[in-house]
């Protein structure tokens, strides 16, 4: 009933920047949690950020001062402003969201299928 569809990745250098954006669709009462993922060649996913349903945005160590999480909940929407890229920060960047006030928190309820972006240097 929910799809996430995920866009804004590609090819870039080290140093740009890429802003990537997660449109949420289907019948959606409400959205808790947003959030951004990614995995890299060989390594397990990780959060890079997450904001709440009042705009509180946390970030991995790596993303701080770098990357920009942001929502619109009028569009269902999600964003993240990526700026000084390195490639380390190659990877398959996956949305998710939480809509259920669960009493224990095991994963997002929906994921993206997720956008490549690759850091050239």
């Amino acid at each position: 009933q929910v799809q996430l569809v995920e866009s804004g990745g590609g090819l870039v250098q080290a140093g740009g920047s890429v802003r990537l954006s997660c449109v949420a669709s289907g019948s959606i009462f409400r959205i808790l949690e947003m959030a951004w993922h990614r995995q890299a060649p060989g390594k397990q996913r990780e959060l890079v950020a997450e904001i709440t349903s009042g705009g509180t945005a946390t970030y991995a160590d790596y993303a701080k001062g770098r990357f920009t999480i942001s929502r619109d909940d009028a569009k269902n929407a999600v964003y993240l402003q990526m700026n000084s890229l390195e490639p380390e920060d190659t990877a398959v960047y996956y949305c998710a969201i939480l809509v259920t006030n669960k009493p224990i928190f095991t994963d997002y309820d929906y994921w993206g299928q997720g956008t490549q972006v690759t850091v050239s240097s």
